[in-house]
């Protein structure tokens, strides 16, 4: 009986590249350039193939389709940057390692959506996901509820950069920066607070400061830390 092929990239053994021709590991990075300037949906095995000025089929010689090929290049983006030094401060680890998380996703905006759905499986994904784990049971021996923690940071995480993104989003497509669509809209905004059904509105538009980023961001992980910690000293 003839065994089934590996349901993964990551069970199968990589051919060697030919002579002067390109290997998965060039590849790779000719995708995530690609995804990185015009969008994950741009790549495509001929594409890439294209750009490295390979064939296509010398390209499936290596990987079998284009979903093979994301799960590498999540590899890849997550395999960037050295895991942050444990100091076995739960809080000063979990912290860590949403910094680095919210770094990779910035850097890459179409990762964010890769990573939500189900878990990468290739090396680089499993040393930070077991960097990220030991950070969290710090906090709790009860690997149920480190999970659980975790996962609440990550999506913290996620939204925050999504958040983020939508604003670079908005620019690109409106061609006008934050400053410029605020006085753009300056003068309906002005109508309606002076209407003075939205008080609350108002004291946000004309006495709340315009928060960096990324201070923006670190409040609000100390708040889910804050959290984690109250729900789970009980």
């Amino acid at each position: 009986m003839t065994e089934p092929a590996p349901s993964t990239v990551w069970a199968r053994t990589r051919p060697e590249p030919r002579r002067r021709a390109p290997g998965v590991d060039q590849y790779v990075a000719a995708a995530l350039a690609l995804a990185d300037a015009e969008g994950l949906a741009a790549v495509s095995m001929r594409r890439v193939a294209s750009d490295l000025g390979s064939g296509t089929a010398t390209l499936y010689r290596y990987i079998t389709n284009r979903d093979e090929l994301v799960d590498l290049m999540v590899d890849a983006a997550q395999g960037e940057d050295p895991l942050p030094e444990p100091t076995r401060d739960w809080r000063a680890d979990l912290a860590a390692v949403a910094h680095a998380l919210r770094a990779t996703l910035l850097r890459h905006p179409w990762l964010a959506g890769e990573l939500a759905g189900r878990p990468s499986l290739g090396p680089n994904s499993l040393r930070r996901s077991e960097s990220a784990l030991r950070a969290a049971v710090a906090l709790t021996p009860d690997i149920t509820l480190a999970s659980q923690a975790l996962s609440a940071v990550h999506a913290y995480v996620l939204g925050s950069v999504a958040t983020q993104q939508a604003a670079r989003l908005a620019e690109q497509r409106t061609g006008l920066t934050e400053e410029q669509w605020q006085r753009s809209v300056g003068p309906y905004i002005n109508e309606v607070l002076a209407a003075g059904e939205h008080p609350m509105l108002a004291r946000r538009v004309l006495e709340a400061e315009e928060v960096d980023p990324d201070v923006e961001f670190a409040f609000g992980l100390d708040c889910v830390l804050d959290g984690l910690a109250a729900r789970l000293s009980r």
